[in-house]
């Protein structure tokens, strides 16, 4: 596997040389694999969401280097905008981005903007309409008319129209109810496993982060913290905590079950792993009656 994004020693200082001056990223060096779903946690202010508007140039680095599927995404400044049709970037709350008379019109904005001619353009609508359970029918319709959630999936199906290699997501499932919740981050695990994209997701939920992520990128006041497989990061449950940080509520229950004297591991973070484990628990104290 090669790197998909790759950071190299990156450091971004808001404000410049002015009495505010802000240094949000300090000398942050990770890579990310081609089609893995990495999940980027860290408290407030840490610097999460300046690193991801570094990925489709939204920002440029104070120092350092931001690489796209092996390309410097600034060794030519006038090519930028080739890497933002190959990195989808979803913000927080992106249905305030919808303006189109219609919900086909909106999902259609970036393929035409990328030139594509109508009948691949027509191509793309219709299939990353499918990928966010938004039905044809729905197409020629006000995305006004809408729900908040079903904005928010016509929001995403547009940046999923310009089928973007790498899909940048800042807190996608932010304000929705845990139904709307569960069905947006399911279909960008459905898209995931179609495509073969590399997902990167932003979320202070970490029962999100433990249910998607293959690894886990932990950021702290602009450094990274750690960077691992999402099984080894919650196993660092008292040092995420340290950090101001959740974990998922089932871990905390394991941390306590071991403070209570139980012989029993604590690098649990899905109820299905939680299962798992207390059946072999189970298993291995009947062994020693």
């Amino acid at each position: 596997m090669s790197a998909m994004i790759k950071v190299e020693d990156l450091s971004y200082i808001y404000n410049q040389g002015m009495p505010d001056e802000t240094v949000a990223l300090d000398h942050v060096s990770f890579e990310v694999e081609e089609g893995e779903f990495v999940g980027v946690i860290g408290s407030t202010g840490c610097g999460k969401s300046t690193l991801i508007t570094h990925f489709n140039g939204i920002n440029r680095p104070t120092k350092g280097k931001v690489y796209i599927g092996g390309e410097d995404m600034w060794a030519n400044p006038k090519d930028i905008r080739r890497f933002r049709f190959k990195v989808g970037l979803v913000f927080q709350y992106p249905e305030y981005q919808l303006f189109e008379e219609t919900i086909y019109k909106d999902i259609a904005f970036g393929p035409t903007n990328m030139g594509l001619d109508a009948q691949e353009i027509d191509r793309r609508v219709r299939r990353a309409a499918e990928f966010c359970g938004i039905p044809a029918a729905a197409l020629e319709k006000s995305p006004f008319e809408l729900s908040g959630g079903q904005k928010r999936r016509v929001a995403i199906a547009g940046v999923l129209a310009m089928e973007p290699k790498i899909l940048v997501l800042d807190e996608p499932a932010a304000g929705l109810d845990p139904e709307g919740r569960d069905m947006i981050l399911g279909q960008i695990r459905e898209y995931h496993k179609q495509t073969g994209s590399t997902i990167v997701l932003v979320s202070h939920s970490m029962e999100d982060i433990a249910k998607y992520a293959d690894r886990v990128l932990v950021m702290n006041g602009g450094h990274v913290a750690m960077y691992d497989t999402t099984e080894k990061v919650f196993a660092r449950a008292p040092e995420l905590l340290e950090l101001g940080l959740s974990v998922p509520e089932v871990t905390k229950v394991f941390l306590r079950l071991r403070s209570m004297g139980l012989d029993i591991p604590t690098d649990v973070y899905t109820v299905k792993y939680a299962v798992k484990t207390i059946l072999a628990a189970r298993d291995k104290a009947k062994e020693g009656e």
